[in-house]
């Protein structure tokens, strides 16, 4: 029986990285296999007598840990940065490491899961599952109907026209618009990028629910540990 796994899974499994991040990993930092610098994510390995390290660290696989936390603006949703500027990780108390499953940019705050677990993150993220995100969105003035429709029906932005989208109108005056707005793909600053299109002047945004999750009582720059019935209901999501 084989039981040889690619790189790339074992360094997720792992911990590491999210699998889209792997490749990245690779080539800056010091991967070895049996004392040799490996760049190929695709190379296959036998966890059980394969000895991987990064930076002369031993990794190991480890106990997946999975967070929920209501991100501030003004942290940035990676491991690490080159400027030296807060990141969510930072905010989450645990030895493991971990990640955050998709991104909120600099300015938005709101829900976010982080985790260990490289093949729940790979799925949650991928286009194909369709994984429903809710956000709070503040306009300023009044937005037309034909505008609306827009947000609902598809922006064409750049990468194409986005999907179908639903909204809720919870606020609506010659001053501001207040709405929710669920989309079920997860294109780079995709909110904002609808609304600039659009001519809308967004004032604030707010990402509310993710998957069968919602932002519920959780302070801003506070998290907390998903349950094992709350895990469970992660892992068989189907939106």
């Amino acid at each position: 029986m084989d039981k040889s796994i690619r790189l790339d899974k074992f360094l997720s499994n792992a911990g590491v990285l999210s699998r889209r991040g792997i490749k990245q990993l690779l080539k800056k930092e010091e991967i070895t296999v049996n004392g040799k610098r490996v760049k190929e994510s695709g190379i296959r390995i036998v966890p059980e007598k394969d000895e991987v390290k990064l930076n002369g660290e031993l990794i190991k696989p480890s106990e997946k840990v999975y967070f929920l936390l209501n991100k501030p603006k003004g942290y940035i949703s990676t491991t690490s940065d080159e400027l030296d500027r807060d990141n969510v990780v930072s905010l989450i108390d645990t030895n493991e490491r971990i990640y955050p499953v998709g991104r909120l940019d600099k300015d938005t705050h709101g829900l976010m899961l982080l985790t260990n677990d490289g093949e729940l993150t790979h799925r949650l993220i991928h286009p194909k599952f369709h994984i429903p995100k809710t956000y709070k969105l503040t306009i300023e003035g009044k937005v037309s109907p034909q505008k609306i429709k827009a947000l609902e029906t598809g922006v064409i932005l750049s990468d194409g026209i986005t999907l179908p989208a639903e909204i809720q109108i919870l606020k609506e005056n010659e001053k501001e618009t207040v709405l929710t707005l669920t989309i079920h793909e997860g294109r780079n600053r995709q909110i904002r990028r609808m609304c600039e299109t659009l001519g809308l002047e967004l004032t604030d945004l707010q990402r509310i629910a993710f998957g069968p999750f919602k932002l519920e009582k959780l302070e801003l720059g506070e998290s907390r540990k998903l349950t094992e019935k709350e895990i469970k209901l992660l892992k068989a999501f189907q939106p």
